[in-house]
Order: C-alpha cells, then sequence, then structure tokens
C-alpha cells in the first residue's frame, strides 16, 4: 500500500511558508486530477529585495495571478522554473513572467500531439515556450539558494522536477505526487522513461518531495518504494488478465480499477496503455494491428 498524504491545511490564494525557504500559494483549480489544486513554489527568502525563484505558476487564472504578484511585492524574481508544459502547470507562467520582468525555464516543449488525455488536465499549453531551455543537470541559483534541474520524463516528455539543494528537497512536480499515482498518458507520456525517472529520484535520497498538487512528502524512502512497487504489480496484473483471455484495454480497466470511481477510469486507461507499450518494447505482448489505445493484444 503506498502511504498517501492526503491531508495538509492550506486556502487557496493564501502564502503559507513550508520550510527555511519555500513558500507556497495553492491555485482555485481543484479537481479529480488537480487534488486541491495546482501549488506554486517560492523558492528564497521573504524579506523585501531578496531575490527568489518561482516554480510551476500555474493555470491561466487571474486571482492566482493576483496571489503570487502579491506574495512577491517587494523582491526581485529572478527566474521562473515550469516542471512541463501541461495546463495546470505552464499558461501562467508567461503573464507572471513579463509583470516581474523574469525569464521562463524550462525543457524543450514537446512535438504537438493529440491524444485521449485531451480532455484531462494533462492537455498541453499550445502556446508555451521558454525565455531559456533546460535539459536536466542545469544549476540555477539565486540568493541564498541553489536549484537543480533534473530530467525527469515519463509523465510528460519535457518533464523536469527540481532539487532545492539547501534542503536536500525535491520538488517533483507530477512526477511524484503525495494524494495519488501519477497518469502516464501516451503518446507523450512514456512508462518505460516513467520508470527510469523515478529510479533517478529513489537513488538521490531526498529528505522531502515537494509535489505541485498536494501535501509533500516527508518520508521519502518507504512512499517511493511502494511508488514504485505500485508499478511492477499493476504491470504484473495486466499480464494476469491477458492470461485470462483479456485482449482490450477497455475489458481490463473496470477489473483492475474496480475500486476506483468510474468517472476516472479514462485516466486509467491511459496508464494501463503506457504499461502495455513497454510490455510490448520488451517482447512479452503483442498488438495488432498496432500498438494504440484501441489495439487488441495478447502474450506473446
Amino acid at each position: 500500500m503506498i502511504p498517501f498524504v492526503r491531508g495538509f491545511d492550506f486556502a487557496c490564494g493564501q502564502v503559507d511558508q513550508v520550510s527555511p525557504l519555500i513558500r507556497r500559494v495553492i491555485a482555485g483549480n481543484p479537481g479529480p486530477f488537480t487534488f486541491t489544486g495546482t501549488g506554486t513554489y517560492i523558492v528564497g527568502g521573504d524579506q523585501p529585495g531578496q531575490g527568489v525563484a518561482v516554480i510551476d505558476p500555474g493555470p491561466l487564472d487571474a486571482a492566482h495571478l493576483d496571489a503570487l504578484l502579491r506574495a512577491v511585492d517587494r523582491q526581485s524574481v529572478s527566474h521562473v522554473l515550469v516542471t512541463h508544459t501541461h495546463r495546470d502547470h505552464a499558461p501562467l507562467a508567461r503573464p507572471f513572467a513579463t509583470a516581474t520582468g523574469a525569464p521562463i525555464l524550462a525543457a524543450k516543449p514537446p512535438a504537438r500531439t493529440t491524444h485521449a488525455s485531451a480532455a484531462l488536465d494533462e492537455d498541453d499549453d499550445e502556446t508555451f515556450a521558454p525565455d531559456v531551455v533546460l535539459e536536466g543537470g542545469e544549476i540555477i541559483a539565486g540568493d541564498g539558494w541553489s536549484l537543480e534541474a533534473m530530467a525527469t520524463p515519463g509523465h510528460a516528455s519535457n518533464h523536469l522536477a527540481f532539487v532545492l539543494r539547501e534542503e536536500n528537497a525535491l520538488f517533483s512536480g507530477d512526477h511524484v505526487m503525495g494524494w495519488s499515482t501519477t497518469i502516464v498518458a501516451p503518446p507523450d507520456g512514456d512508462m518505460t522513461a516513467y520508470m527510469d525517472s523515478l529510479d533517478a529520484v529513489i537513488a538521490r535520497r531526498f529528505k522531502t518531495l515537494w509535489p505541485t498538487h498536494g501535501a509533500p512528502v516527508t518520508e521519502p524512502k518507504p512512499f517511493l518504494a511502494a511508488y514504485r512497487a505500485h508499478r511492477v504489480a499493476r504491470e504484473a496484473q495486466i499480464v494476469r488478465r491477458l492470461g485470462r483471455g483479456a485482449t482490450t484495454i477497455a475489458a481490463m480497466v473496470p477489473d483492475l480499477y474496480a475500486g476506483v470511481d468510474s468517472t476516472l477510469w479514462p485516466a486509467a486507461s491511459l496508464s494501463v496503455w503506457a504499461h502495455l507499450i513497454t510490455l510490448e518494447r520488451r517482447g512479452e505482448v503483442r498488438a495488432a494491428p498496432t500498438p494504440a489505445i484501441d489495439a487488441e493484444w495478447r502474450l506473446a
């Protein structure tokens, strides 16, 4: 069982000091895929004149923009960092950057694709364009803080996490969330890349994980071990369903996710598809006619 963290105190638009170098402002966009809403992080001191970085400004929401600008009033915003281009993370970056005079740093946006998650908050902000393209490994330094860009593809091909080195903490975006498992939605999402990235995060032994949605994970080691075990177990469940005669994702999902609200099954279907693509690459399953979401799947 994953030790999810779902309860925490917050109010939308309120500035909360959550660690010595981190403040958080949560947008008013709660939902089945955003939990309590997008959490924007301000990294650095809170005194007038101090320079700060802002991570994941969030959705295009005037009230959230006003809250962020109030939070950094009389401070200098040196960098606006975006974990990935999904529309609950990236659209407010440009208005906020314009208002503060800061550059936007992020990975290169993915090639535009249309997929089954377009109706979810997993679709991309088509207008997003960073001022500085990051690939992972870069160090962004400011007034008493330093952030390392860490490439964590999987949830999105251009997903980055950011390491706050002074606190051995990771701003994990949607790569790891404390309240839920992460959607991996092909064709841009990739389960093979996701598992590799998860192993890289585990190897770093962070003290705290700060997801964009929900509460922090303050005991990452057991949490990440359970997170990974869940994915391995889900893959095994899919193989067992194929062995029992299920041939389509639509036939598998109601059984695999019997305890989950059926309104979330479309999202669950995407993660099952991602697992099947990985299995097909390894030669363990075959898809007909192609490894599409509506394909027929069989054990090789």
